[in-house]
């Protein structure tokens, strides 16, 4: 038999001033006047983890349009809207007074700018919402106060379900919006493979943020908004909307070159980023990239633990094995082989590497060291040699599983050994250079690369990353 809402009261009431452990009187679901409410587990004190519970609004109550819910795509970007939504709200919702530790708190999850599956709010195919959340049960000590849990279940908890869950508290150009968006960006990222591509941005994108703790995007006044070079400008379809135009970054090696302050680490974060869907007004909503990118860098003390570094890192001094190597302080050189490794072992097919996170050491040795240090004694084998012969190891295949995954392009930190092109693709905030193609990755895939560096010697690129005239 379903519990109602009066039920829910006279329980309430009931354990009203007994010890908190009466709370657990509310597991379980309960009807109430609009929505559903199922408490799953109670805290065990006011000062624990809040109790868990869910609303639960069938599609008659919460009443999205068919066309909201059509696609899981669709339902996926409305889900993040209606939980970015129901975390604001209930951020102000806490009464004053509501008790001790953490009573009368209600939280969710926020998803923040990203757009992602998530469990905080699920969207069924037929219309139906479940809000995931926690709910502070009102104490004084660890005596319960029933007369304030009712009013914070049974009158604050239903407005806020109703301000933030329902169509009818949206502007309905909004939710068409968070749901056509979201479902564009994903087929602009089905499109990257058949196009030869790794990673999209379009033009008029706002890529740079207002902080490096805040992802929110930074004033459109104060942002220099993103334009394609001419040499990789495509255009690609939505299915919501006109053909969107922007810069395609290409299978293979892709340099990103320019001066201080140019915006590189800003383009390659950005690019990082593409993994997820943002949300409408984030600036990033048709940034996509490959799912399978992974950005790698040096951690200098990390721990590793049984990685083949072979192909990078030969003998060690002391014998240690660097075909099954493991540390719980790994060095810059010996972190970013190990992190390249990692990826290619997951499946990555798009390595970014910021030369302001990599070990210079191993991105490359010029002619200066190599005269310096002998080739017998350096058991690094950098991504590259300036003026060298192919460095020991070229050729060099590490196994993942069955897989035979080919050694990593060679990619200079300056980008020495990347010949210039006799007509650089530039754009005014930076350049974006092709190079070699790549050797062969996981499952006889091809493994892209892009790294950022300064400008190339004799390239002819100025500060501002635009080739003169």
């Amino acid at each position: 038999m379903s519990r109602t809402a009066d039920d829910l009261r006279r329980t309430l009431h009931r354990i009203d001033g007994r010890g908190y452990s009466a709370y657990r009187d509310l597991k379980g679901t309960w009807q109430l006047a609009h929505f559903k409410l199922i408490v799953r587990h109670v805290q065990g004190d006011p000062f624990a983890a809040p109790t868990r519970v869910a609303a639960v609004l069938e599609p008659a109550r919460a009443g999205f349009p068919a066309a909201a819910v059509a696609t899981a795509s669709r339902r996926v970007g409305l889900s993040c809207l209606l939980a970015r939504t129901f975390a604001a709200h209930a951020r102000r919702a806490r009464p004053s007074g509501a008790g001790s530790g953490k009573s009368g708190e209600i939280a969710m999850t926020d998803p923040g700018q990203a757009v992602l599956t998530n469990t905080a709010v699920i969207v069924g195919p037929d219309g139906t919402i479940e809000a995931r959340f926690t709910v502070g049960l009102p104490a004084a000590g660890r005596r319960v106060l029933g007369r304030v849990a009712a009013t914070l279940l049974l009158e604050t908890l239903p407005s806020l379900v109703f301000e933030t869950l329902a169509h009818s508290a949206h502007d309905p150009a909004q939710v068409r919006r968070h749901a056509e968006v979201n479902e564009d960006a994903d087929h602009l990222r089905s499109q990257l493979t058949g196009r030869g591509l790794v990673a999209f941005i379009a033009d008029g994108a706002v890529l740079p943020r207002r902080s490096g703790i805040d992802d929110r995007p930074m004033d459109h006044k104060a942002a220099t908004l993103f334009a394609s070079p001419p040499g990789l400008q495509v255009t690609l379809e939505r299915l919501n909307g006109p053909p969107v135009t922007g810069m395609g970054i290409p299978r293979g090696v892709t340099l990103l070159v320019g001066g201080g302050y140019h915006g590189k680490s800003t383009v390659l974060d950005a690019v990082a980023q593409g993994v997820y869907n943002h949300r409408p007004g984030d600036g990033r909503e048709f940034v996509v990239s490959d799912y399978a990118a992974a950005k790698v860098q040096a951690e200098d003390g990390r721990s590793v633990a049984g990685v083949d570094i072979s192909p990078f890192i030969g003998a060690l001094p002391g014998g240690q094995d660097t075909t099954r190597f493991s540390t719980p302080n790994a060095s810059g050189s010996t972190s970013q082989a190990a992190a390249i490794i990692e990826a290619l072992e997951a499946g990555t097919r798009l390595l970014l590497i910021d030369e302001d996170t990599a070990a210079t050491n191993f991105m490359i040795r010029d002619r200066r060291m190599q005269a310096l240090v002998r080739g017998d004694d350096e058991p690094i084998h950098p991504l590259h040699r300036s003026g060298a012969q192919p460095e020991r190891g070229r050729g060099r295949e590490h196994a993942a599983g069955d897989r035979r995954v080919g050694r990593l392009p060679r990619c200079g930190g300056p980008g020495a050994g990347h010949d210039p092109l006799p007509r650089p693709r530039s754009h005014r905030r930076g350049a974006c250079r092709r190079g070699r193609p790549p050797h062969r990755a996981p499952g006889g895939r091809g493994a892209s690369t892009m790294v950022i560096a300064p400008p190339l010697p004799g390239s002819g690129f100025g500060a501002s990353g635009a080739r003169p005239a």
